[in-house]
């Protein structure tokens, strides 16, 4: 194996460069439209265009992909994961093409994709399954029948793939049906394959996995579990192992059964075997995932095994290292995964432009992303900016350096769930170790997105956004440069600037006087208060006894200040804006960027409040836009497959009158 091609992007792309350059071995990136000055590309030793932009005009092309791999002389693929990393058919043509695929046999692969399939094959293992039932040509009645007796609630789940898409809770036989085909709608778009099965949803369970790894000299170990029990969407944010629910002994049970789960199925590379776990320590098999996992760094720091290194040496035939079947336990790590979406709007991906991108390098942090500081942010793929980990010798040790390398973070020009992300380090029930499923839902989101900083700080961050603000207009102005802004011989009208964050608006007034600053915030004059130093990206303020320096980055008409006190985006408010053009009344408007994945309905259609209308699919997941009220449709302004940007206009509603 001396040229890897990396059939993936961003930062799974990044990680496996990183091992193939420690291992000599050259790299092949592949990309899209899109992904052109994306910076995996730009770190490959040679990269070739797949064309198009959305996955299946580019990552999910077989043919394409393998084309390169034969066109720039590559012996081997690595699929990462997602895209083609669980595709029996793209394992098998790499191999017909003479390409050494760095996973599991297609067999293997076709096994367990799908999930159906892998239950029937793990139970003749001994391994512990709920009940489940594979979702056909049943009538309604019949499905429903069965919901009944496999016991409410009821999940609905894809058979292939994973990462949440395609899964749905149900309470009520009679949102059955709905939900099984708005999960096989999600599933199709997102796998291809719209085929779903019920199974009992287990409440305030854990989920739990297991680390297993197979080479073909007959050797199936574990390299133990990863706790992933937080999560949004069914879709992991927080891991780390080891899980602070298991004890040495159910350790043990879960990695034996993980193990003859994989001799099943004569297993070989890096895999996964995921299980639910009850309060009372009883486990349930939930599928087997044929790929190196996201969360695969927490496992690499507590053994000290490069995952990567092992999946490559067992693709080129060597036995598994003495290291890796002599795996221990060492300290504790815990990853994130940090997304560019909102929290506090039902975890809204968000699209754009990136400022700035800087986590701070402490001791035993690891950063994996797939971004810099000035990288676009598509609506084509996954929003995961990045994983930072951390790796301690305690579970609280490496919560808290975690939470303050986020806190500390520079993160500008995207909303991030980096808020949530603190909180729920930081939050007692978390460093308690009660941590399940339904952690997102008795904790709110919206409150755990909050800003970090408080109102009293998000004054003191909007006064230092004003003076850095007038800080740059004097190194602008031609005369007068190094007099104050504001100055006067005579006592005068304070200067005011306004911003709003978080809803919320906030005045400034200050002036520049003989004694020193004079400072309001929102009418309240700041008692005690000297400015040290003002700069147009640094202002250091004694408040109150205490001095801090405030970080300020402007872009337009934002202002992101960091500080002690947390992290704020401001927007300032002009004293003179234009007037907008006003929407015609009716006007539906897109809720972010993506691709119209389907129009339900017609010009003259009558609809009710609450219909879904249409279908938006952004970053993988499918988002439904709905009438706010009973009306006509009067005007559709996108058809299936049309791009469309956050605000524009989807259709209009004429509303019923009320009788």
């Amino acid at each position: 194996m001396n040229k890897l091609l990396i059939a993936n992007r961003g930062e799974i792309a990044r990680r496996i460069m990183r091992t193939c350059r420690e291992m000599g071995i050259s790299t092949v990136a592949v990309f899209s439209e899109p992904d052109r000055l994306a910076p995996f590309v730009a770190e490959a030793d040679e990269a070739v265009p797949l064309g198009g932009a959305t996955p299946a005009e580019s990552y999910l092309r077989m043919d394409a992909v393998i084309e390169a791999a034969q066109r720039t002389g590559a012996d081997a693929v690595h699929p990462g994961y997602g895209f083609l990393a669980e595709n029996a058919e793209f394992a098998r043509r790499c191999a017909e093409a003479g390409l050494t695929f760095v996973g599991p046999t297609p067999e293997a692969i076709a096994a367990m994709g799908s999930k159906i399939e892998a239950k029937r094959r793990v139970a003749d293992a001994g391994v512990p399954l709920l009940g489940s039932l594979e979702v056909g040509q049943q009538s309604a009645a019949e499905l429903k029948k069965a919901a009944d007796e496999l016991g409410w609630p009821i999940l609905v789940k894809a058979s292939a793939g994973g990462g949440g898409r395609g899964m749905r809770i149900v309470r009520r036989g009679e949102d059955l049906a709905a939900a099984i085909q708005a999960a096989q709608g999600e599933a199709q778009s997102a796998f291809g394959d719209g085929t779903v099965f019920l199974e009992p949803y287990i409440e305030s369970s854990r989920h739990v996995e297991i680390q297993i790894f197979g080479d073909t000299h007959g050797n199936v170990i574990h390299l133990f579990e990863r706790e992933c029990s937080i999560q949004r969407r069914h879709q992991k944010i927080v891991e780390e192992s080891p899980s602070p629910a298991l004890d040495e002994t159910l350790r043990a049970k879960m990695g034996e059964a993980a193990v003859r789960a994989g001799k099943a199925i004569h297993y070989t590379n890096a895999g996964t075997v995921e299980f639910l776990l009850t309060d009372s320590g009883k486990f349930y098999f939930l599928e087997v995932n044929t790929r190196l996992q996201v969360e695969h760094p927490v496992t690499e720091c507590i053994t000290g095994l490069d995952l990567v290194r092992l999946q490559i040496e067992v693709a080129r035939g060597l036995p598994l290292s003495q290291a890796a079947l002599e795996a221990r336990i060492s300290g504790h790590a815990i990853e994130v995964r940090l997304y560019a979406e909102d929290p506090r709007r039902d975890f809204m991906p968000v699209t754009g432009r990136l400022h700035a991108f800087d986590i701070p390098a402490l001791p035993g942090l690891r950063i994996e992303s797939g971004v810099l500081g000035t990288s676009e942010v598509s609506p084509y793929y996954d929003s995961m900016l990045a994983k930072v980990i951390a790796h301690a010798p305690t579970r609280d040790e490496a919560a808290a350096r975690l939470a303050s390398a986020l806190a500390k973070s520079r993160l500008h020009g995207l909303r991030t769930n980096r808020e949530l992300l603190v909180r729920i380090l930081r939050h007692p029930e978390f460093l308690a170790g009660q941590t399940d499923t339904h952690f997102l839902v008795r904790h709110k989101p919206a409150d755990l997105g909050a800003p970090l900083a408080g109102e009293d700080a998000t004054g003191l961050h909007a006064a230092a956004a004003a003076l850095a603000a007038q800080a740059e207009r004097r190194e602008s102005t031609p005369v007068l440069r190094y007099v104050p802004s504001g100055w006067r011989n005579n006592v005068s009208q304070l200067q005011q600037a306004r911003f709003t964050c978080d809803g919320r608006e906030i005045v400034v007034g200050y002036r520049f006087q003989r004694t020193g600053l004079q400072l309001e915030i929102d009418g309240r004059e700041i008692a005690a208060v000297r400015l040290a130093a003002c700069t147009p990206t640094q202002v250091i303020l004694e408040v109150a006894g205490v001095q801090r320096t405030f970080d300020v980055y402007r872009a337009g008409a934002t202002s992101f200040v960091e500080s002690s006190l947390g992290s704020t985006e401001l927007v300032e408010i002009d004293p003179f804006p234009l007037p907008d053009e006003a929407l015609e009344a009716g006007s539906l408007v897109a809720p972010l960027p993506g691709v119209v994945h389907e129009v339900k309905v017609s010009v003259g259609a009558e609809v009710a409040a609450g219909d879904v209308l249409l279908v938006i699919e952004s970053m993988k997941m499918l988002h439904p836009v709905t009438a706010p009220a009973a009306g006509r449709v009067a005007e559709l302004r996108v058809e299936r497959a049309a791009q469309v940007d956050a605000g524009a206009v989807l259709a209009v509603i004429e509303e019923t009158a009320a009788e």
